[in-house]
């Protein structure tokens, strides 16, 4: 695939993500996708993107994602971006606290035919724990 048609398929998993349509990451994702960095619980493939975000939003109803750099290639699209979101619902057995939180991270995908096939990445865990009041 091309840079550009990388790029594009990372946009629509975006898009998917910010507008809560998640059943789009069916046609996104390959079905044996590797997470190398996969959320705790976090199972493989569509469906573990489907439940991993389908928390997320449950716990931060206006959660988005910003691209902040993105860079790609005819292989690989990385990126750096801030996850925003106001804790409305339960996380990770916590109640909903009211706080807003701003996480950065960056993340590199791998696609083969327009679908994500791996993915490594890292965002800031203990920032949003501790912007939750939930660690020291």
């Amino acid at each position: 695939m091309s840079q550009e048609a990388n790029i594009a398929a990372q946009q629509k998993f975006g898009d998917a993500v910010n507008s809560g349509q998640l059943d789009l990451l069916d046609d996104l994702v390959a079905e044996d996708a590797v997470d190398n960095d996969p959320a705790p619980g976090q199972g493989p493939g569509p469906a573990g993107y489907k439940a991993f975000f389908g928390e997320m939003i449950a716990a931060f109803p206006d959660l988005h994602i910003k691209v902040e750099r993105l860079v790609a290639n005819d292989t690989d699209v990385a990126f750096a971006y801030t996850l925003t979101g106001t804790h409305q619902g339960s996380l990770m057995g916590h109640a909903a606290s009211g706080k807003a939180v701003s996480v950065r991270g960056m993340q590199i995908s791998r696609f083969e035919n327009g679908k994500l096939v791996e993915r490594w990445g890292s965002s800031d865990q203990k920032g949003m724990l501790e912007q939750l009041g939930l660690a020291p």
